[in-house]
């Protein structure tokens, strides 16, 4: 008689006490370096840096993400990645990077197809930038890479544009790739789906964390004070 297994509880809230990351033949006392490709505002660097990690380089082409980053952290991030030779990049041990979504999102290929404009790996200006971070893999060889985008990534041309990410990152660069699609919800406000791609050169285990069923309520980060220069307009609201 064969017995189902048992289904994994989700927590109540999501935890973040997990090991601390080892690369073999490197001390205990060093702080792994890591670099922040596509960084926006800063969501990776700030989470890589609360775990301890220290970010050696950053870059994102929007001139708002950068003013907004330096507010955040200090320094104003590299503009356009195909600026910088791959040589110019410092040495790191982990890579992240959030790729543009648009020429693969459900909205950005919509509209893009609206306005006769090409999308997927077929979009000059977003939709090969993957292969930036190929490039950079490949030259660098970094332990780790943890890479994110949108969820129609996985499905985006009958699943062809992800069967070319995930072959270039194991067969072509070597990486033991796991990924996973992920609901911003547990964590925040909002449901979101992103698709996550966590790579190692040595194979080691790693399992994305268990997220929480049910995530903080919309009222629970409004500022309960809201100035009335904020609130819209009578007519505006008409």
């Amino acid at each position: 008689m064969s017995r189902k297994p048992r289904k994994k509880s989700q927590p109540d809230v999501l935890k973040e006490e997990s090991p601390i990351y080892r690369v073999n033949g490197i001390g205990a006392n060093h702080r792994l370096k890591f670099i922040d490709l596509f960084c926006g505002i800063g969501g990776f660097r700030y989470a890589f840096e609360r775990a301890g990690c220290q970010c050696v380089f950053s870059s994102d082409l929007d001139k708002y993400s950068q003013i907004t980053y330096e507010a955040n952290f200090g320094e104003k991030p590299h503009g356009d990645i195909h600026s910088v030779t791959v040589a110019e990049i410092p040495p790191h041990d982990i890579l992240c990077g959030g790729f543009p979504c648009q020429p693969f999102s459900l909205a950005g290929v919509s509209k893009k197809n609206s306005l006769g404009r090409k999308h997927g790996f077929d979009d000059e200006k977003q939709g090969n930038l993957f292969f930036s971070i190929a490039d950079i893999l490949d030259y660098h060889k970094p332990a780790a890479f943890v890479l994110e985008n949108v969820k129609n990534l996985r499905s985006h041309d009958q699943g062809r544009t992800f069967q070319i990410i995930h072959d270039t990152l194991t067969n072509a660069l070597g990486y033991h790739v796991q990924c996973a699609i992920i609901d911003a919800r547990s964590v925040v406000p909002q449901h979101r789906e992103r698709i996550f791609l966590v790579g190692f050169k040595e194979r080691r285990v790693f399992e994305f964390p268990d997220f929480p069923a049910e995530g903080p309520k919309l009222a629970s980060i409004l500022d309960p004070v809201v100035p009335d220069k904020y609130a819209l307009t009578d007519h505006l609201w008409n």
